[in-house]
C-alpha cells in the first residue's frame, strides 16, 4: 500500500533549511509532512525532564517508543509539536537540547525505535520527510531525493537569527563551534552518518533567499515526479 505513496526526502546538517523548506513544499503538494529531527530533539527533552542522562542508552529507547507525542498546526498554520500534553515547540528548538538530540540520535537502539514512527507517517496523498538519514535509511526506496546543505558559517548566521527571535542570547562564534562539533559527529557517528544518497540531488543554499531555495527544490520534485507539475 505505502509503495504507491511518492516519498520526498530532503536530508543535510543542520541549519541547511531542510525543516523549513520541507514543510513549504509539504503545503505547496498537499503532502503529510515529517520533521524527523522533532522526534530526536523530543527524546532529549523527554529525558532532560526525567533526568536520564543522554548516555543511559536503555532508558532513552524506552522513552523514544514510549513518549506521548503529537503534531499539530498553530493559528497561522505553524507546525507544533506536543509532549505529554504540552506544546514544546520552542522548548526543542534550543541549543541545548539540539546538542542533546545529536547525542541521542547516535544511539543504534533509539534510531531503531523511533523508525516505525517515521514510516507512519507515510500516507496518501504522499510524504516530505527531512532529516537526516531519511533518503538512505528511513525511506531508502524514496521517489525524490534531495541533500540540501549550506556553509557552517550561513547556519551560524542563520541559528543567531532564529535564537534571537526566540529570546535567547547567543555568539555567532561559539555557535559555529557547536555546529562544527555536530556536523563533525553526525557524518562520523556508526550508525546512520549523515550523507548525501548515491541518487541524492544536492543544492547549496548558502547563497539562496528563501524562495529560490523552495524554487530549487521543487524544479527538482517536478523532474522527478512529472504528474505533480
Amino acid at each position: 500500500m505505502t509503495k504507491a505513496v511518492p516519498v520526498i526526502a530532503i536530508d543535510g546538517p543542520g541549519g541547511s533549511g531542510k525543516g523549513t523548506i520541507g514543510l513549504m513544499v509539504a503545503k505547496a503538494l498537499k503532502f503529510h509532512f515529517l520533521d524527523s529531527g522533532a522526534l530526536y530533539r523530543l527524546v532529549a527533552l523527554a529525558a532532560k525532564h526525567h533526568g536520564i542522562s543522554t548516555d543511559n542508552e536503555e532508558a532513552l529507547t524506552v522513552l523514544a517508543g514510549h513518549m506521548d507525542i503529537a503534531f499539530g498546526a498553530g493559528k497561522h498554520g505553524e507546525p507544533r509539536v506536543y509532549l505529554e500534553g504540552e506544546d514544546v515547540s520552542n522548548d526543542i528548538r534550543t541549543d541545548e537540547v539540539s546538542q542533546m538530540a545529536s547525542q541521542v540520535a547516535a544511539s543504534g537502539s533509539v534510531r531503531e525505535a523511533l523508525l516505525a514512527r517515521q514510516r507512519d507517517f507515510r500516507r496518501e496523498p504522499g510524504l516530505v520527510a527531512d532529516g537526516r538519514d531519511m533518503g538512505t535509511i528511513v525511506f531508502p526506496e524514496a521517489e525524490v531525493k534531495i541533500f540540501l546543505t549550506a556553509s557552517a558559517e550561513k547556519r551560524a548566521e542563520r541559528r543567531f537569527k532564529q535564537l534571537q527571535g526566540m529570546g535567547e542570547s547567543a555568539s555567532i562564534g561559539d555557535l559555529l563551534t557547536s555546529i562544527r562539533s555536530r556536523d563533525e559527529r553526525d557524518r562520523n557517528r556508526s550508525v546512520a552518518p549523515l550523507r548525501p544518497a548515491d541518487d541524492a540531488i544536492e543544492v547549496d543554499s548558502s547563497e539562496l533567499n528563501i524562495e529560490q531555495v523552495l524554487e530549487s527544490v521543487l524544479q527538482v520534485v517536478r523532474d522527478k515526479l512529472p504528474h505533480l507539475k
